[in-house]
């Protein structure tokens, strides 16, 4: 963050976790928001591609609204039908078999990390334990997952950190076969390394992953907790490249802004995770599973991943158009409606340039615009939105020669 972001203050009864910025938002309709002084801001952040269908959305809000008058919570001691009816519409639209919900996406990632092991420990009886992983990759901050992360950064502070992983550059395959031993049991790895710099995945890195993972009896764990759920202009990111994870997760985009995430499998692993081996207090209540439903069904009759194919396409020759002339601008990179600007110095003071200027974007490493609208954004937004980035870029350029 840079130093326009403000902490909490002292007399706050918050831990101090988050560098905020200094804007309080009140009230939010599609792709806009508004602050507590009324002041409109256009969303290319999505709370970091959470809000994917803009600000409550109304099938989602009708869902939850009808939800809300007749159960919120019971248990997963108890069938919970809503489970089963959001599950199949995820399995149908996806290589998977199998859903368990909980509440994050680190939930997620923990739960297929434990998955992974439990398979090869108790299923396939092989021993294995550990998890490769990618340098600049994000998987989430309990220990597991942080230490799964790639980032050294967010593991200050917390050894230490469970044994188990193994970190290699991404987009590198050499460095990836040459840590795969008779312990490994699973890759797990990002279509898109979005925290760490909006990173995309090479075709043929994709392709040596999973012929690794076939040669070698691993396990491949793909994260698309940022990219799921049509960010990507597919159902799932890791489509483009035909790959069919045993394990993939889903999260921020999957319940529109209710707290949901979701740990999908293959059949064969289906009794890895049986009765007693994993659970959850508050994964998959009545009222998430809601939100789930009107999401997805949001996506399937909008054909929203068929839209942003189209509209992100329009955004990246945009971006290209009116941003290629920059100096500064070292590249412009992404799939779908997750794209990152790398700039050639420091990015914080430029986005809080363009807050100040109504624009709404966030950061992906140091020097990274990352830019996250609804995937149901408009071209005019589009416009409007590269037009204070242009702005932004070309005097923050000619301040620095």
């Amino acid at each position: 963050m840079s130093n326009n972001t403000i902490g909490m203050s002292d007399k706050s009864s918050l831990f101090p976790t988050y560098n905020r910025y200094p804007i309080t938002l009140v009230k939010g309709e599609g792709s806009r928001l508004w602050d507590e002084n009324g002041r409109e801001y256009l969303d290319f952040m999505s709370g970091l591609a959470v809000t994917n269908l803009g600000h409550v959305p109304e099938q989602v809000k009708a869902r939850l609204t009808e939800q809300l008058d007749s159960l919120w919570h019971v248990s997963n001691l108890f069938h919970i039908p809503q489970q089963e009816q959001a599950a199949k519409l995820l399995t149908e639209r996806s290589c998977a078999d199998a859903v368990f919900f909980c509440n994050s996406g680190a939930e997620a990632n923990e739960a297929a990390i434990k998955l992974a092991r439990r398979y090869h420990q108790k299923i396939a009886n092989t021993g294995r334990y550990e998890v490769i992983t990618f340098e600049q990759s994000f998987h989430g901050r309990t220990l597991a997952t942080l230490t799964a992360t790639g980032q050294d950064k967010v593991k200050d502070g917390f050894s230490p950190l469970p044994d188990g992983f193994r970190c290699v550059p991404y987009n590198d395959i050499q460095a990836l076969e040459a840590v795969i031993t008779d312990k490994t049991c699973a890759i797990m790895l990002e279509i898109v390394q979005a925290e760490g710099g909006v990173i995309p995945i090479t075709a043929e890195f994709a392709e040596a992953v999973a012929n690794l993972c076939a040669v070698h009896g691993l396990l491949l764990i793909i994260d698309e907790v940022q990219t799921g759920v049509g960010r990507t202009g597919r159902w799932f990111a890791h489509e483009h490249f035909g790959l069919k994870p045993d394990i993939f997760t889903v999260a921020k985009g999957l319940g529109s802004g209710f707290p949901v995430g979701a740990m999908l499998a293959k059949q064969y692993l289906r009794d890895a995770f049986g009765p007693g081996t994993h659970g959850t207090t508050f994964g998959g209540t009545p009222i998430a599973m809601a939100a789930v439903i009107g999401t997805l069904e949001t996506h399937i009759e909008e054909r929203i991943p068929e839209r942003v194919a189209e509209i992100s396409s329009y955004l990246l020759a945009q971006l290209h158009q009116k941003l290629g002339a920059n100096p500064k601008v070292k590249a412009i990179r992404g799939m779908g409606l997750i794209v990152g600007i790398e700039y050639d110095g420091a990015a914080g003071d430029m986005i809080a340039q363009m807050h100040q200027e109504g624009l709404l974007v966030v950061s992906a490493g140091p020097n990274v615009i990352r830019l996250l609208p609804s995937l149901r954004v408009t071209k005019e937004d589009i416009n409007a939105a590269v037009a204070i980035i242009e702005r932004v870029l070309a005097e923050q350029t000619a301040q620095v020669g």
